[in-house]
């Protein structure tokens, strides 16, 4: 039986479409998922599978070396291996957390550093099977002229340096002022056309779809929203599991804005307990900004779901107010007993900074994960003996200027209590041996 897999109704597993359609919902207005024939999968034992992974596992053979590639027959089987644009995205560290975890309460906590690839954040796992998809689809004579996403910053970074792989041109709508400097010049450097638009990102992701809503434009749309992102993103849980010898932690952290990562993550999850190879599955922790909470306040509310108005927020690539993957975040939360806490500015900043202090060097939407932790750990939701692993979903470069102003004591709403500004001396030895001697009296334990 041929490995296969398709896009199908969310509401009418009946409502099918091939993956290289171009096509973003179903009838009802509703969300299409890929769906993969799991009878065909199910014809290799779960041991074979692990075993067929672990032999793939960072390898150089073209296209298994990808942590997403090799991961082929779960991910998108129908690409053909001559189309698929991969820069080796995935396989990233999964870092102890020895010091940090236990200054917080935790012995067995985990940093899975999803920022450690190509473009600096975890949006080239999806990326990498969108745009081979778009590939294989041009192979195959249909007109697309370009690929177009609506941003924050991770994703047209991560579309900009696929789609200028693949030779295809690309198209981002980036929130006027409201994304960094890092995250800015790289769909720049990359040969994206960028427009700054003088909005926010729910107002970007308006426009982008209205843009790409007519197919004869040949304009294709990359956003969450297009479920060809998920099958990649959803490797982070499976190798999680890998990484850990096919073990399942407590409990994954994971930071949410417009909310396709919550899904992703549990769709891989659940897809190695489907077919064998795990046989419990995680709770998941889905943490949110403070002043981008809709997904929290729906939590508290019952799961009754309201858009707000973000407000900005030092972690800007979550400023999201009306996320477009909601409804099936949560549901997959209610699947896997899911919590979902929020953190404020000085939260999220002091956790980024005192993650940094044990070795990390956290962006700040890690910040609001790390910092949601913390508070699960003071309230005995989290236990001393859990396992834990917190995605970290960039890098920390990405955000130097977060970084510079917290430690220059600039953050808004921050009061900067773990600051290490640098110390300026005269070029004095004397100066500098006193400077010295206070520093090492100060920081060695009594």
């Amino acid at each position: 039986m041929a490995y296969h897999a398709w896009f199908a109704a969310q509401d009418n597993p009946d409502e099918r479409y091939p993956l290289t359609d171009v096509v973003y919902y179903s009838r009802s207005g509703g969300l299409l998922e890929v769906q993969h024939n799991m009878d065909a999968l199910r014809e290799r034992s779960a041991s074979e599978w692990k075993d067929l992974f672990e032999s793939r596992w960072m390898r150089t053979s073209w296209p298994y070396g990808s942590g997403v590639w090799g991961k082929k027959e779960w991910i998108c089987p129908i690409v053909d291996d001559k189309n698929i644009v991969s820069m080796f995205e995935g396989g990233t560290n999964l870092f102890w957390a020895e010091r940090f975890g236990r200054e917080i309460g935790v012995d067995d906590l985990w940093i899975k550093m999803c920022g450690n690839s190509h473009t600096g954040s975890f949006k080239d796992l999806g990326m990498t099977v969108l745009v081979s998809v778009v590939r294989q689809m041009i192979s195959d004579g249909k007109p697309i002229r370009a690929i177009a996403c609506a941003s924050t910053g991770d994703t047209s970074a991560a579309l900009a340096a696929y789609g200028a792989a693949a030779g295809i041109p690309t198209i981002v709508f980036l929130p006027k002022g409201k994304v960094s400097i890092a995250q800015l010049v790289q769909p720049v450097a990359h040969g994206a056309l960028v427009l700054s638009l003088d909005t926010d990102f729910d107002g970007c992701m308006r426009i982008v779809r209205e843009v790409t809503d007519n197919p004869d434009t040949g304009i294709y749309l990359a956003n969450s929203l297009n479920s060809l992102r998920v099958e990649g993103q959803k490797t982070v849980g499976i190798e999680i599991v890998q990484q850990f010898d096919w073990d399942v932690p407590d409990w994954i952290v994971i930071p949410g804005g417009n909310l396709g990562n919550t899904f992703a993550l549990g769709k891989g999850l659940l897809m190695l307990h489907e077919l064998g190879l795990i046989t419990k599955l995680p709770r998941i922790i889905c943490a949110q900004a403070e002043h981008a909470n809709p997904l929290y306040r729906a939590y508290k509310n019952n799961w009754q779901y309201e858009s707000i108005q973000a407000r900005s927020t030092a972690a800007s690539a979550i400023q999201i107010g009306s996320p477009v993957s909601i409804n099936r975040a949560i549901s997959m939360l209610q699947r896997f007993d899911g919590i979902v806490e929020q953190a404020n500015e000085q939260e999220l900043a002091d956790a980024a900074a005192r993650a940094d202090r044990t070795g990390a060097y956290a962006c700040p939407h890690t910040g609001v994960a790390l910092a949601a932790l913390i508070k699960l750990i003071d309230r005995g939701v989290v236990r001393k003996q859990d396992r834990v692993v917190v995605i970290s979903t960039a890098h920390g470069l990405k955000f130097s200027r977060f970084k510079v102003d917290y430690h220059e004591n600039q953050l808004r709403e921050v009061v900067s209590n773990h600051a290490n500004p640098p110390l300026e001396l005269a070029a004095d030895v004397d100066q500098v041996r006193r400077t010295i001697e206070q520093h090492m009296i100060a920081v060695t334990p009594s």
